[in-house]
């Protein structure tokens, strides 16, 4: 049975707070080191492993895996969670390991979507350099999938939960390899259990697949028995080089001998993305939202508290936008424009507003190619309704004052689809599809109104 709340163990210098998870192997708990105030994560195996005739066997194994992370924590790597202690309880071996407090990548790309090439790819290679140093300790993680990956607010990422269970997990218990991500697996750990380095690589290639486009890939078995092809990146999220491209595809070769055959070799394969200075632009407003609550996650150690990403407002590009609707709402009134033409660029605005927020780095041409024809159709319709007042009043001056205001449509038709784009894909970098949307779509209808109370 699993320990209870506030048990005691190693003499009282752990106390079991609460189960964190429960597994085929065995359970993990969230304990407190009673001398040092910490917060620490204890594995054990579950009791019913006790009844096989190999567990004696499969205990030593855990035993010596653990004591080899141990001396690994004697030289502590940045990037991999430590090992505190190994000891018995009764019969039950425990490890103690450090507990991590932050976000994992499934829940980072859940929140955001795909993540920018040059953020995620030099914490994928952190992780690598990790698994790098695991290999040579001849371990084999075999469970480096987004789960096991947290990234934490100065940049770096910690690899967790050394998943030892599944070296040692009897294969009568273990179904598909227990990795639980058949996703980031390769079919080979899955059919036979291989525990070489080529099965880190797969898995932080399709780790970082999931990263930069935001979806998981095709099963290693799915593509090996069905024929069922791999999507390419690429084709996912154009944005990504091809470089990044093809180190994913080379890390994710179905067959373990066509990919790079260390963790060494695929970093090598996986470029750094070149830093580029940023663009010029206006200062803008920070606001910073910090989280009331801490959402705990496994095991490894976050020494500041969690906050959200920074919010950036584009104040001076929002400004534009609201400007680009009051003259274009000022020129409607002193045309005297019927409510029928009100209505439309209503309508445009709306459809610039979405266009805005989905004119992402990528879509950028798309989106102006379609603004440009958007901006014809607002200048056309005011002309439309510049002519027909002109043939009432078969008056020449009348006529030029509305050539002008053509123009002048014209040129803030363009003004508009131009500031919202801009406003759009900076919004998108800091707020949801849904509130870069709202943000922009108040700002227009605010600029419409304020222009039509000025005339």
């Amino acid at each position: 049975m699993p320990w209870i709340v506030g048990q005691q163990l190693h003499g009282g210098k752990y106390v079991i707070e609460t189960v964190l998870g429960q597994g085929g192997f065995g359970i993990t708990y969230k304990a407190l080191h009673v001398e040092l105030n910490q917060t620490v994560v204890i594995k054990t195996p579950n009791e019913y492993l006790s009844h096989n005739p190999e567990y004696d066997h499969y205990i030593e194994r855990f035993i010596q895996e653990g004591r080899t992370l141990a001396k690994l924590s004697q030289d502590p790597h940045p990037h991999i969670v430590g090992v505190i202690d190994l000891f018995r309880e009764g019969a039950i071996c425990c490890l103690v390991m450090d507990f991590v407090e932050g976000e994992n990548l499934f829940e980072a790309v859940r929140r955001r979507g795909a993540l920018p090439e040059a953020e995620i790819v030099p914490c994928i290679r952190q992780i690598g350099e990790a698994l790098s140093v695991v290999h040579q300790a001849g371990l084999v993680h075999r469970d480096a999938h987004p789960g096991n990956i947290i990234l934490r607010r100065n940049g770096r990422a910690v690899l967790i939960d050394f998943g030892i269970a599944k070296q040692v997990i009897p294969s009568t218990i273990s179904s598909t390899n227990k990795a639980g991500h058949e996703a980031f697996a390769p079919y080979e750990q899955i059919s036979r259990g291989s525990r070489e380095p080529t099965v880190d690589v797969y898995c932080l290639a399709a780790t970082l697949y999931y990263a930069v486009t935001g979806q998981s890939p095709t099963t290693s078995l799915a593509r090996k028995l069905d024929n069922t092809p791999l999507s390419l990146p690429k084709q996912i999220n154009p944005s990504i080089s091809d470089g990044l491209n093809k180190a994913i595809l080379k890390g994710m070769a179905l067959e373990a001998k066509d990919r790079p055959q260390s963790m060494q070799a695929w970093l090598a394969i996986l470029e750094t993305p070149k830093a580029t200075p940023p663009p010029t632009v206006e200062p803008v407003h920070r606001i910073e939202v910090v989280r009331s609550e801490v959402k705990p996650n496994s095991e490894a150690i976050l020494g500041e508290p969690a906050t959200k990403s920074p919010r950036i407002i584009p104040w001076g590009w929002l400004v534009g936008v609201l400007f680009s609707y009051l003259l274009i709402a000022c020129l409607l009134t002193e045309s005297n424009a019927p409510y029928i033409v009100w209505a439309l660029v209503v309508a445009v605005a709306v459809a610039l507003t979405w266009a805005g927020f989905m004119a992402t780095a990528r879509a950028w041409a798309l989106f102006m190619a379609w603004a440009g024809t958007v901006a014809w159709t607002v200048a056309w319709v005011v002309s439309w309704v510049g002519i027909v007042a002109w043939a009432k009043a078969v008056d020449w001056a009348g006529f030029m004052d509305w050539a002008g205001l053509m123009a002048w449509d014209w040129s803030a038709a363009w003004i508009v689809a131009w500031a919202v784009a801009v406003a759009g894909d900076k919004l998108l970098k800091s707020f949801s599809r849904f509130d870069a949307c709202l943000i922009l779509a108040v700002t227009s209808g605010v600029g419409l109104g304020l222009g039509w109370l000025a005339r």
